[in-house]
C-alpha cells in the first residue's frame, strides 16, 4: 500500500509510530481504516530498525468507535462497507486477522489520547500495553447499538479486568472515565493528556531496545499461555523456546555483555 488515507505513519528512531487520521470524526473507524492500520502494522514488522510500535489517534480522540453512515447505514442499506465485511471476522474486510497481527507483531503500546469506544477499545485489547490520558472515555457500547462485541474482546476484557467487572461493562454499555478504566485494570497506565504520547514512546523505547526474537517468543508465551490452565503444557512451551534462546546470538550477547561489564548490543 504505497500512501495512507485514514493513518499516518512515522518512524522515531526504532520506534515506528501509527495514528488514526480522521480528527474531525474523532477518528471514527472504516473498513478501511483497517486496511491501513495492518499495512502499516506489517510495514513496522519487516523493517529490522523498528523494535516496538506505538499506535494512537490525532486530534482530541483516539477512535470514537465504527462510521456510523459509512458503516453500519451501508450494511443496512445492503451495501458491504468494505472487502468482504459479511465474511470477515468482527466486520472487518475477509482475511484480515487484526488480534493475530497484534499478538504476533513487535511489542505494541496503545497511546488512548481520547475517547476510545466501541472498535475503537477492542482494536487495542490485544496490545501489550494500554497508556491513556487521564481525560480519555472508554466504552463497550455493542449493547446500546444493538450489537455484540467483537475482535475477541470478551476473552480480553475477562482478562484485562475480571469476568464481573467485564461483564457489567458490557452489558451496561456505559462510558468509563481514565482512572476508572485503570483501577478496574482496563488501562495499564494513566498519563497527563499532553504527556501520553511521550510516555507511550519511551515505553515502546524501552521495549525497543531488547532482543527482537525473545520478544516475538515472550508474546507468544503470554498469549497462548494466558488463559490456559495445563500447566504441564504451559511449561512445556516455555521450555521449549528456552531451548531455541540458549542457541540464539542474542543470549550470548547479553550474557558476554554482562560478563564485560558492558551495554548488550542487540540491534
Amino acid at each position: 500500500m504505497a500512501s495512507y488515507e485514514m493513518i499516518t505513519y512515522g518512524v522515531h528512531g526504532d520506534v515506528a509510530l501509527i495514528t488514526l487520521n480522521r480528527p474531525d470524526k474523532l477518528n471514527a473507524w472504516t473498513p478501511q481504516m483497517s486496511e491501513e492500520m495492518a499495512d502499516a502494522l506489517g510495514r513496522s514488522n519487516d523493517d529490522r530498525n523498528i523494535g516496538a510500535i506505538v499506535l494512537t489517534g490525532a486530534g482530541r480522540g483516539f477512535c470514537a468507535g465504527a462510521d456510523m453512515e459509512d458503516t453500519f447505514k451501508s450494511r443496512i442499506d445492503g451495501v458491504d462497507p468494505g472487502k468482504d465485511t459479511q465474511g470477515g471476522s468482527g466486520g472487518l474486510p475477509a482475511g484480515l486477522d487484526w488480534v493475530k497481527l497484534v499478538r504476533e507483531s513487535k511489542p505494541v503500546v496503545a497511546a488512548v489520547n481520547g475517547a476510545a469506544v466501541g472498535i475503537g477499545l477492542t482494536m487495542i485489547l490485544p496490545c501489550d500495553v494500554i497508556l491513556a490520558s487521564e481525560r480519555a472515555k472508554l466504552g463497550m457500547g455493542f449493547i446500546k447499538m444493538g450489537l455484540v462485541p467483537e475482535l475477541a474482546s470478551t476473552h480480553f476484557l475477562v482478562q484485562r479486568m475480571g469476568f464481573g467487572r467485564a461483564s457489567e461493562m458490557c452489558l451496561s454499555g456505559r462510558l468509563y472515565m481514565a482512572a476508572e478504566a485503570h483501577a478496574q485494570g482496563l488501562v495499564d497506565r494513566l498519563a497527563p493528556e499532553n504527556e501520553v504520547l511521550d510516555q507511550a514512546m519511551e515505553l515502546a523505547r524501552e521495549f525497543a531496545a531488547n532482543p527482537a526474537p525473545q520478544l516475538l517468543m515472550t508474546k507468544r508465551l503470554l498469549t497462548e499461555n494466558g488463559s490456559d490452565t495445563n500447566l504441564s503444557e504451559i511449561q512445556e512451551r516455555e521450555s521449549a523456546l528456552l531451548r531455541e534462546c540458549w542457541k540464539t546470538p542474542e543470549h550470548k550477547e547479553a550474557v558476554n555483555a554482562f560478563i564485560e561489564k558492558r551495554p548488550p548490543k542487540f540491534r
